[in-house]
This record gives C-alpha cells, structure tokens and sequence, in this order.
C-alpha cells in the first residue's frame, strides 16, 4: 500500500508545483492521475520515487515513512520506476536488459534464472527475441522489456508515466492491456500518469484530478464520465 498524504513538492525550495497532495495505491489497483499539462502529474511520481524531496508531508509504503529513504533503498522496499521515454539499452540483447534488473542480487543465480523464465512465460514474444539488440524491437516489445527488468526485482508498486506517448494505437493498446494484466494476475498496484484520459479511465479503479498542482477531484471512474466536468474540454 503506498500513501502520500499533505505532499507539497517543488524544484526551488519557496515554490511548490504540488500542494497539499494526498494520494492512495492499494495493492492490486490501478490509479490514475489525470489532469491538464504542467500540474505536476510527473512531478509526483518523482517525489514519489525519490528525485524530488517533498518540502512536506509523508509518502509511506506498506505503513513506514519513505520520504528520507534514498531511492536505491525505495527500489529494495518494492518501489518501481517506469519513466516516459523507453530506457531500454538498444545495443543489448533484450535477456540483457533484463538482467540488467537483476543487479541488486546478481550474485543468486537461481533467483535470476527464475525471474527471467517469469518474463518468457509473462512476454512469450521476447523469449523468441531473447538474443536480438532491443533497438530492434517495436515501441511495445521495447515497452515489455522495460516492464520485465523492473519485474525483476518483485516491485509491489509501479509508477508509470504516460507508458504509451508516441506508440500507434495498436501498441497502446497491448500496453494498457499489460498493465491490466500485472493488477489481475500479479496483484501490483499501480500509479499511472497519462495523457490518454478515455484510455486511462477504461483501465484505472480510482481517478486522481489536479488542477494547478492540488486535488481538485477524486473517485471511481464512473464518476467522470462527464469528461467536461473534470477538463474543462471545449
């Protein structure tokens, strides 16, 4: 269970983008925070994560207060990253990058082995692309990998940003429907960022809105089905 509660966060110290922000992620739930540009959407999971220090309030994973613990320690508690952009190292074979996730406990070579065959039986199309350089890969192979090297360190939560900006509908669609299937069947709980507010409301449990980096509303995603309501749109 993550908890963020009164988090104000900002670049400079005297000026907070977000304020007063409180947020929840059970396990096994998907979270959406939704709102126009420049909220601070993105700002959030950085706190979250540990790139920015919340000038106030709380973040706290399974009950303990996190806000002073350095990020590589968030990782170890069972915090995950998955940024915007695919990081994937193009010149490496895809088994490659996801040992790359394996780092923290390279040295157990059963554990390893046993997390890399879980991300063939989870992505059986990288088992058939095991040796190729992932910069060969397509935007949503690539997004697989990424997904499978943070698996491999048993995450509880994720924090995804925008997990499908500049993929065809196609491979946005085998994102989200990856997301789903980490809730389902792995019990994770997600916090997602996105600007795809229909795709994001289909897939999430519980809907987060910021409007000029504070709660404005929150609720199931029934509750916004009036997407004037929450946008503004038009």
């Amino acid at each position: 269970m993550l908890e963020v509660r009164n988090m104000d966060v900002g670049y400079y110290k005297d000026l907070n983008i977000l304020q007063n922000v409180s947020i929840d992620v059970p396990p096994g739930k998907i979270v959406t925070i939704l709102g126009a540009n420049g909220v601070g959407k993105s700002t959030s999971l950085k706190a979250i994560y540990g790139f920015l220090r919340p000038n106030a309030g709380h973040i706290r994973l399974d009950g303990v207060d996190i806000v002073n613990t350095p990020t590589h320690e968030r990782i170890l508690k069972g915090l995950a990253y998955i940024p915007q952009h695919p990081g994937v190292f193009h010149d490496m074979s895809v088994e490659d990058n996801l040992l790359m996730g394996a780092w923290t406990f390279r040295k157990d070579k059963a554990r390893i082995a046993a997390k890399i065959e879980a991300n063939y039986t989870r992505f059986p199309i990288l088992r058939d692309k095991r040796r190729q350089p992932a910069g060969e890969l397509s935007g949503g192979q690539q997004r697989m990998v990424e997904i499978g090297r943070t698996l491999m360190g048993e995450p509880k939560v994720l924090l995804v940003d925008e997990p499908t900006a500049g993929l065809s509908k196609i491979l946005a669609e085998e994102v989200y429907q990856m997301l789903r299937d980490l809730r389902d069947k792995e019990n994770l709980g997600i916090l997602l960022v996105d600007q795809e507010i229909r795709h994001a409301l289909r897939i999430a449990d519980y809907v987060y809105v910021l409007e000029l980096g504070r709660n404005k509303f929150e609720g199931p995603p029934s509750d916004f089905d009036n997407l004037e309501k929450a946008f503004w749109v038009g």
